[in-house]
């Protein structure tokens, strides 16, 4: 199976990463390893070098005393276990070795080349001779006073033993390389599959969730962040579920509302067309349901076009300054017939005079009727339903409480979500307290509730008043503008 995803990224990236370090680590170290061995070799090389000069004091004067010489010392070299020592003459040729087998002509000595062309006679060499070996060989040449060369001497080691030193230790990385790699690979496949295998589940999930199964869940194995994603995946699948749930709720409850009004329109059109003789008070009646019940369906479409609006943020207000009270008062006129004959009480606290403010009045009417008609809805018979308004610096407050069944404690954080009925019983799309908070919101105001069940609720709305003195200046300096004008 082709390796994809996070193990891919994974392989090319981090492993790949660690794969090119250890090469490098091991290349300089491997080259460390290398120099160290060979200057050791070159500083034992140098060591017996150094000593040349103190024996050959003498026998500088003249090719013939320093090959004579040069013979005696590599007779009796005492480093010829570890070493090759050569004789060689001004000439260029080797005279002797320590050895003891003639000497190979055919062999390379770039270090004697270097040697004759540097200023203090120094040659070093590695490489391998025509046998194969590997070697390090150093040449010191001598001068006579008269700066005439009167031979050189030659050392020449073997590197095959230190070779094989070098060649183990750069084994011996590899394979302590090979080892980190594998450990490597070991605990971090574990770690890439305790991402994979999760991140594979939540995927199935999500595809369970968009195909509507928001009953899916994701089982937690680790407190991480994958930990964390799992639970927010599990949440999501909740809040879909339940806004599922209120979407399907919201249609059914749409639907009887909708359905209610055409049913009753339709009855009672029936009846007027099949009645033979026209009946005054049968026709006014009907007349009477039909137009009543035409309002009913109207606003219930009008509300769900603005909640439309809210959804799409094209709820656009119509600012004027205002008097609220009027509004106010319209309101509550249009609920006076509806309480007396539901047979309860709709107790209305005038105020004399209250200051104006700036809003869109079909709105705020629509809010108040809003309210209203839920308190009305769910005050019993006999109940109560208060209105007040409340005045305070830059702030206007109208307080509509009934005596009804309340509100749950349950369900108050909730109740002006969209949707949300905390009362199925009761007729309404669930979406009017929505839309009354959003127009609130558009006012700078606020639409606050409180309720206690079986007590009774309380609702407050809150709208900003305009600055009197403020706009009284800004119209007095517009005045003395224009005066200057002219």
């Amino acid at each position: 199976m082709a390796i994809k995803g996070i193990t891919k990224r994974w392989l090319l990236n981090s492993l790949g990463l660690i794969l090119v370090l250890l090469i490098v680590v091991v290349f300089s170290i491997s080259f460390a390893v290398r120099s160290f061995y060979y200057s050791g070799v070159q500083q034992t090389i140098n060591g017996s070098e150094s000593s040349l000069n103190g024996l050959f004091v003498t026998a500088k004067e003249s090719p013939a005393r320093f090959i004579a010489a040069g013979r005696s010392y590599v007779e009796n070299f005492q480093e010829k276990e570890r070493m090759e020592l050569m004789l060689i003459n001004d000439q260029g040729e080797v005279e002797v070795t320590s050895t003891g087998f003639p000497p190979d002509e055919g062999q390379p000595m770039p270090d004697y080349d270097q040697a004759m062309a540097s200023e203090d006679g120094y040659g070093s060499w590695i490489g391998k001779l025509s046998s194969g070996e590997n070697v390090m060989a150093v040449t010191r040449v001598m001068y006579n006073s008269a700066n005439t060369c009167v031979g050189g001497v030659r050392f020449v080691v073997s590197l095959e033993a230190v070779d094989r030193k070098i060649f183990l230790s750069i084994s011996m990385l590899i394979l302590v390389g090979i080892l980190v790699i594998f450990f490597v690979v070991i605990s971090s496949s574990y770690f890439i599959k305790s991402i994979v295998n999760p991140v594979r589940e939540i995927g199935d999930t999500a595809k369970r969730i968009a195909q509507g199964d928001f009953n899916a869940r994701i089982d937690k194995t680790y407190d991480d962040e994958i930990g964390e994603l799992c639970d927010t995946i599990n949440y999501m699948a909740g809040e879909l579920g339940a806004a599922e749930k209120l979407k399907n709720d919201f249609i059914s409850s749409v639907s009887h509302e909708l359905r209610t009004p055409l049913t009753a329109i339709k009855g009672w059109a029936e009846t007027m067309q099949m009645s033979g003789q026209r009946d005054e008070k049968t026709m006014e009646k009907g007349m009477r349901v039909i137009v009543r019940e035409s309002e009913r369906l109207s606003g219930i479409v009008e509300e769900l076009l603005d909640f439309s609006r809210m959804q799409n943020g094209r709820m656009v207000l119509m600012m004027d300054k205002i008097d609220l009270l009027a509004e106010l008062d319209e309101a509550v006129y249009m609920y006076r017939e509806r309480a007396i004959s539901e047979h309860k009480h709709l107790l209305y606290e005038e105020p004399q005079m209250v200051s104006p403010v700036l809003g869109d009045k079909n709105r705020l009417r629509q809010v108040f009727v809003n309210i209203i008609d839920n308190a009305l809805k769910y005050t019993p018979e006999g109940g109560a339903v208060s209105i007040s308004l409340k005045e305070e610096p830059g702030w206007i407050h109208v307080i509509i409480s009934d005596n009804g069944c309340g509100i749950p404690a349950v369900h108050l954080p909730r109740i002006k979500d969209k949707f949300y009925k905390a009362n199925q019983t009761q007729r309404g799309s669930g979406i009017g307290l929505a839309v009354a908070d959003e127009i609130m919101k558009l006012h700078s105001g606020a639409l606050d509730i409180q309720s206690e069940e079986g007590v009774g609720t309380t609702v407050t709305i809150s709208i900003p008043t305009i600055d009197v003195s403020r706009e009284t200046e800004e119209s007095e300096d517009r005045s003395e503008g224009q005066a200057g004008k002219v």
